[in-house]
This record gives C-alpha cells, structure tokens and sequence, in this order.
C-alpha cells in the first residue's frame, strides 16, 4: 500500500473502542475507550475513514462469548464512510470514494475512526443516503439478499411464482430488509411476525402485507392470512421453537432459511413433505475466502441503485450520538433487550 494515493494526511493512531474481557453490557469496562494505531491496508484492502456504525446482534454475541485474552479486540461489522487510502491491488475504488460495509468477521470490526476492509465486501454507499442512514444496511441487506435470492433461490419478478413468504421478527434489523427486498423484487405476499404495535406497524411500513404476534400461536393466525399454505419461512428467530408451526404451514416442497442459534432442531419433522431447510450466515464468503467474494460488493451496489431509485429505504431508526465507549455500552444494551426497532447508529468520533 502507498500512502500517497490518499488525498489527505492520515494520522498514526485513532480513536476506538473495545473490550479486552467479556463483561455485561452494563459493566463500565465492558467497552473501553483506546487509542490504537491505524491500520496498514493489504494489497486488496480500503483504509476507511469511518463516519457512522450500527448495531447487530453479532456485536454483542462476540462480546460475550469470545475472549480477547486482555488484548483489545474491536468489534462493529456496519459502516459507512470515505475511502482515505488504499492497497496496490485495488481496484474498484478511489480515495475520497463514499461507501458503505459490513466487512469480515474474522478481522478487526469498525468501532474506529480508520478501519481496514477487503473492496470485495464493500460498495459506493448509496447517493441519497447520509452516512448514518447508510451505516444501517450492509449486514442485513447482505442476509437478507443471500437469504432470498441464494438459499431459497427466488427469482426477481416477473418471473417468480406468486406464493406467501413468513418473516420472523419483521420489524428487526434482517426482517426488515428480508420484508423490504421481498416486496420490491418478488410477487411473494410477506407476511411478517411482530408482538407489539411500535413493530407491528414499522413492518407494514417495511412491506408486510400481513402480520401476526409471534407470542400467540402462529398455526391458527397463519390459516387466516394464508389459507393455502406458505412457501418460504425467512426465520430470523425462534427457529427452534417455531419449527413444529414452520412444518405445518408449509406446503409439500417448501422451504427455510434460518439466521439464529441455537443447540438442537428436529429436522425430522421436514420429511414427510420434504421440506428443504437452509443456512445463511453473510460472513461465510469472507470467513472462508471463498472465490466468488466480490458478490457481496455487487449485492450492495444494487441495494444502493434500489435505495437511490426509491425502491428500498433505510432502517435506521435510533442514533446515539459519537462512537464512544458509553454511547456503544448504552447501544449494546438495547440490542441485547431484543426489543428494538429497526437499526440503532452512532455518528461520529
């Protein structure tokens, strides 16, 4: 990486924030103020400067899990800002360029003010969006995309058969995008999952032609809304739980897609109408440099022609103010109450 292909002096450390022991959130050490050093691009790499983050529930699941051993580990796989430098080898981006990420997750996250991301993973952010309302959609718009149109294969229409699709946890991070991107770009009938009016309605603003309380009893809300039958479940939560209900309401052939953990599933139950059960995890391509990287750059530059088109629109819903160590702790505490709407941001160091 040459330093003079960045327009503008880049500093030799930065703000951040990390943890070096999982703590709960509300421990005042549970994140911490650092200063780091900046991080020296490789080949592929874009040095960004970070502008505005957001939350996800995989910040606070590394948080608590993974122990960085004393070390400072930085966390945060959503952002948007200006590309600052970069590698020899890139070649998809200019400094002074604006994009937008979720990155890799096996590399240092964005809680810093210069983060280092491979280009393959990263696209222009979209034009009429600001960095914060940007920052909001990497993680969830890739899930949700690799979801839809990679692991249940759907087709944009009008090619795509109509069919009902269920979307759990409608009004979250995912189940929004998952809503929004079945709306705009298949002639499925979304129906989403909420337990609350707040949700309730930012689903429906999402797309949601239908929603049901995911603290009821799915079965008899889910004959009323689709009497014939769903097609695809997108389970962005309680796969566990729900599975018994997925298999019922699906038709003969239907398929899941799941994004959340947990220790067991009776597949079993899928058989007898050969159900076909799906992962998606987005850092899978990075994760394992698998060849066809750069398909997320080309997911997130058409979430961006979507956005800028009118056809898509942001979820950011709460921003927190700079990316600071209380600001991140108070953010992690929302998100881990599993009753937030939408994207929690934070703008600024």
């Amino acid at each position: 990486m040459s330093r003079t292909k960045s327009p503008t002096r880049i500093p030799k450390t930065m703000p951040a924030v990390a943890y070096r022991t999982p703590l709960q959130a509300d421990d005042p050490e549970s994140l911490l103020d650092v200063v780091l050093d900046v991080p020296e691009p490789g080949p592929r790499d874009l040095l960004v400067k970070v502008e505005a983050i957001a939350l996800n529930p995989v910040d606070h699941k590394v948080r608590q899990s993974t122990d960085p051993g004393g070390e400072a580990k930085v966390l945060g796989w959503d952002a948007a800002g200006t590309v600052a430098a970069v590698g020899d080898e890139v070649e998809l981006f200019s400094p002074g360029d604006e994009v937008y990420y979720a990155g890799a997750l096996d590399r240092p996250g964005a809680n810093c003010a210069y983060h280092a991301v491979d280009e393959r993973l990263v696209a222009h952010k979209p034009a009429t969006l600001s960095f914060t309302e940007a920052a909001a959609l990497p993680l969830t718009s890739l899930t949700a995309w690799e979801g839809l149109f990679e692991r249940l294969n759907l087709r944009e229409r009008p090619m795509e058969r109509t069919g009902s699709l269920l979307v759990t946890a409608a009004a979250g991070g995912v189940g929004a995008m998952v809503t929004q991107l079945a709306r705009a770009l298949t002639s499925l009938t979304v129906i989403g999952t909420a337990s609350r009016p707040e949700t309730a309605d930012f689903a429906r603003r999402m797309g949601a032609r239908h929603v049901v309380d995911h603290h009821q009893p799915l079965l008899p809300q889910l004959s009323e809304v689709a009497p014939d039958g769903l097609e695809h479940v997108f389970s962005t939560a309680g796969t566990d739980r729900n599975l018994e209900a997925y298999a019922e309401a699906l038709r003969p052939f239907g398929h899941i897609v799941a994004v959340d953990d947990f220790e067991s599933l009776p597949v079993g139950l899928l058989k007898p109408k050969s159900i076909s059960f799906h992962w998606e995890f987005m850092f899978t391509r990075s994760m394992f440099g698998t060849p066809d990287q750069a398909a997320q750059h080309h997911i997130l530059a058409q979430v961006a022609r979507l956005v800028d088109a009118g056809h898509l629109t942001t979820t950011a819903t709460r921003d927190l103010g700079p990316v600071n160590a209380a600001n991140l702790r108070r953010a992690h505490q929302l998100q881990e109450s599993g009753k937030t709407v939408g994207k929690t941001t934070l703008t600024g160091f």
